[in-house]
């Protein structure tokens, strides 16, 4: 049994919390707002982030920093990636040594275009810093439905130090020594994901959804490749997977932003109608920015963009990938 604290009340640190617990492990969830701190304590149930599921008696919830990770074993970031650098600034004094620290969020720093690892190693200096990605809708897994994912570090005994943590018969946890990839795939599907959720508010069918996916895929592995990945990671849990996952079911918050977007919404009107945070909105201009930096050619990224950040037609921007200069599938080296 170790003791862990989870940095962050969303619905995905939630969500790891009961799998932890579930597996005999003393958890403590950590979340900025006092009051609704007391208010999950006082009814059992996260009603912003994960409405609907009962949280046990014995986990702990808190707004205190230090209580948070006083003595944890291990202690797992999950806050979104927009918040994600101040939040772990401000624990960078509470955790210590002892603790191994995993990353759980799927996105790029806005600053530096890090990918979470990155930015959480350069604050908590001395620390390896596990990546945990994959296809895993958080309203799945905190109901016990069968999920795999992939834990990610140079060091592959810290990996597996996760991989025992986390692992249970419904928690498939694997392991992989390419953090770059791994993270990458999490970061960039969700960019993807909204140009499927776009094609779904069109119209548009399936082969349209299967062709954005597979290019999507191709464009990821280009710009992850490029920055250091190993290629065949993106047709892993972390690439493939949540690839799937993310552009094809109901709960994926990026698709259903996009079919929004494809119905002719504004994404002012669709953020305001929502408590969750749809990563892909934030992280296309990321995304966008680092394969500019890597002279990566991202022309789903691009129209995405345009679409969220520059009022784009949505008809047009699928118009104009599904019209760009004929080419090989493959690039021929």
């Amino acid at each position: 049994m170790k003791r862990i604290a989870i940095i962050g009340d969303g619905g995905w640190g939630t969500a790891l919390a009961l799998v932890l617990h579930r597996n005999g492990h003393e958890v403590c969830v950590w979340g900025p707002f006092a009051e609704y701190i007391e208010r999950i304590k006082a009814t059992g149930e996260n009603t912003k982030f994960l409405p609907g599921v009962e949280l046990p008696a014995d986990l702990h919830w808190t707004a205190s920093r230090s209580e948070a990770v006083s003595e944890a074993d291990a202690v797992v970031l999950a806050v979104p990636s927009k918040f994600y650098r101040s939040v772990v600034q401000s624990f960078q004094s509470f955790i210590t040594s002892n603790s191994v620290v995993v990353s759980v969020t799927k996105g790029l720093d806005k600053d530096s275009h890090q990918r979470m690892t990155q930015t959480a190693e350069t604050i908590l200096t001395g620390h390896h810093v596990v990546a945990l990605s994959g296809p895993s809708h958080a309203e799945e897994v905190a109901r016990g439905v069968p999920s795999a994912v992939v834990a990610a570090c140079s060091d592959h005994t810290v990996a597996e130090n996760i991989q025992h943590i986390f692992n249970s018969p419904v928690f498939r946890v694997y392991t992989s020594d390419d953090t770059i990839g791994v993270e990458l795939g999490g970061a960039l599907k969700n960019v993807i994901a909204i140009a499927a959720g776009v094609s779904d508010g069109i119209g548009y069918g399936d082969n349209t959804k299967a062709a954005l996916m597979t290019r999507g895929l191709a464009e990821m592995t280009r710009l992850g490749v490029a920055l250091g990945a190993h290629p065949s990671t993106f047709s892993g849990l972390s690439g493939m997977g949540d690839l799937i996952v993310t552009c094809t079911s109901q709960l994926s918050r990026n698709r259903r932003v996009g079919e929004a977007l494809g119905k002719g919404d504004t994404l002012d009107e669709i953020l305001k109608r929502t408590e969750q945070v749809a990563e892909g909105v934030w992280n296309c201009a990321n995304a966008r920015e680092l394969a500019a930096e890597a002279g990566i050619d991202v022309p789903i990224t691009d129209e995405v963009h345009a679409i969220v950040h520059e009022g784009k037609d949505p008809r047009e921007a699928v118009s104009n990938l599904l019209t760009r200069e004929p080419r090989p599938e493959r690039d021929h080296h």
